[in-house]
């Protein structure tokens, strides 16, 4: 039975897990803003950035099946649900929602996810940088008006 699933782990290896950064144009990012202040920039570096823009970082661990099949679909999903890579691309309402639900989500401890942080220590938020995120947030949905 352990040699099958040796067997089993070894052959995983071997299936892609198609990680990739697609290109982005200049200028379109959120952090490309000038209204994106340093310290904002910093919090979307180290706790959104994976999961969230085209330039994920790929540690490792992302190139050993199963591992690497569950990053990739957080990746996948982050990107499907909110790429800031991309962020000209979308429409004021759509950006509104989003940074909306930027501050709700990390004041309600959801985002970043729960799991990247156990790898991820570092991404963690502590209270300032909720506040820095919900108070620049706030201010940005009020420059779409």
């Amino acid at each position: 039975m352990l040699a099958v699933v040796l067997i089993l782990l070894i052959g995983a290896q071997f299936v892609g897990a198609g990680r990739t950064n697609p290109p982005s144009r200049p200028g379109a990012s959120l952090v490309a803003l000038k209204a994106t202040p340093p310290d904002v920039r910093a919090i979307l570096d180290r706790s959104c950035r994976d999961c969230h823009s085209n330039d994920t970082r790929w540690p490792w661990y992302s190139h050993v099946a199963p591992v690497s099949w569950v990053l990739l679909q957080h990746v996948h999903e982050g990107r499907d649900r909110m790429n800031y890579s991309e962020w000209t691309s979308y429409d004021s309402d759509d950006q509104d929602k989003f940074l909306n639900s930027m501050c709700s989500l990390t004041k309600k401890r959801r985002m970043p996810l729960p799991s990247y942080l156990w790898i991820h220590r570092d991404a963690r938020l502590s209270d300032g940088d909720v506040k820095t995120l919900c108070a620049w947030s706030d201010k940005m949905r009020d420059t779409l008006q």
